[in-house]
């Protein structure tokens, strides 16, 4: 059977291609209620990794000097579901979002939950980890923009 394609209903054999998954991107901006240490961020990258991945969500989160910008990626559904479990998250405060709609392609395909910050917080061995500058700006800050 080719790629892309699923046998049709009838079992004839003949193929059909599926549907283009439908994608949403959103990117929000948050100040932390409290100063996160690298065990701290360790412990909520992993648990949102394994909510993300059940969910077909990808995504990134910066976290530097106390405030928060992640970008989701996934089906509009489950996008929405983690935007609601973020609104109601007391970890954070002041809320932003700064882009939300429809995207052609996952940018962050390879990642439940990539994450960048000071390289103090790096936990040794994180898979997914990125370091930001001086400036708070990472490799992988780019990818957030609108399509």
């Amino acid at each position: 059977m080719t790629t892309g394609t699923a046998p049709d209903s009838a079992g004839s054999g003949a193929s059909r291609r599926r549907p283009p998954e439908v994608l949403e991107r959103l990117v929000y901006q948050s100040t932390a209620r409290h100063e996160f240490g690298s065990l701290h961020l360790f412990s909520l990258l992993t648990m949102a990794r394994l909510r993300n991945s059940a969910l077909g969500i990808t995504g990134h989160l910066l976290y530097h000097d106390g405030r928060f910008v992640q970008c989701l990626e996934g089906s509009p559904k489950h996008v929405e579901q983690v935007w609601q479990r973020v609104l109601r998250d007391d970890r954070h405060h002041e809320i932003q979002l700064l882009v939300r709609g429809p995207a052609q392609e996952r940018r962050f395909s390879q990642w439940a939950m990539a994450c960048s910050s000071d390289e103090a917080l790096h936990v040794h061995g994180t898979v997914g980890f990125f370091r930001v500058n001086t400036h708070g700006i990472s490799s992988l800050g780019s990818h957030c923009s609108a399509d």
